[in-house]
């Protein structure tokens, strides 16, 4: 049984035995709550202050992962694949890292800040997405035309949106209804954290949305 929670913003805790979480801010400097939670595993998609923010869930005991080399840790597989925050070549944000890792038999995609839509290759390199973290905030990331685009490519059971506009938060981004308003697949809001195993997946493409 994996425990999946969000902390706000592209952070995301999922826990068994070890904790893993993506891409940590601190909390104060974004406007909603610091993540309360010390990893075995953090994932930084790219060095901006909004989700490199290691020392708020890290100790000296915790692996921190910014590159895109192919391992397992404590159980858990995961690769990156090089991307960018933009759509020139990572001349205006840079480089940003897609995570996808395995955790009992159920395999995650985290887009991080992606800023455009992923090539057939690194479509084809993802193999089967069951759980997909996607921007959906606009203005640094995917706009919406882009995100369903992307969506329909990798074919992931699950679509989790994430950076997007919320009450406190202070980064000039849409709120997640502009998302959903164009959702092709039924929407769930299961809350701050839900419990999941494979055999729960529902037979159809389904939208979770999570609140802090």
């Amino acid at each position: 049984m994996l425990e999946i929670r969000w902390r706000g913003h592209s952070c995301f805790e999922i826990s068994n035995d070890y904790t893993l979480i993506t891409d940590p801010h601190d909390g104060k400097s974004i406007g909603i709550p610091t993540p309360l939670v010390t990893a075995d595993v953090v994932l930084v998609s790219h060095n901006h202050y909004d989700h490199n923010s290691i020392k708020t869930v890290a100790n000296e005991n915790t692996t921190i992962i910014t590159d895109k080399r192919k391992r397992t840790i404590h159980n858990i597989t995961l690769k990156g694949i090089s991307t960018f925050h933009d759509t020139c070549q990572g001349e205006k944000r840079g480089e940003n890292t897609v995570f996808l890792f395995t955790i009992e038999n159920i395999t995650f995609c985290h887009l991080g800040d992606l800023g455009h839509v992923l090539s057939e290759k690194q479509i084809e390199s993802l193999g089967t997405v069951d759980i997909l973290f996607i921007p959906v905030g606009g203005t640094y990331t995917l706009d919406i035309d882009k995100t369903w685009e992307l969506i329909s490519n990798i074919h992931p059971r699950i679509i989790v949106p994430m950076h997007y506009k919320i009450e406190g938060l202070s980064l000039p981004i849409a709120p997640v209804d502009d998302f959903l308003s164009h959702a092709i697949y039924d929407v769930l809001k299961v809350g701050n954290q839900i419990d999941i195993e494979p055999e729960d997946f529902p037979k159809n493409p389904e939208v979770w949305v999570f609140t802090l």
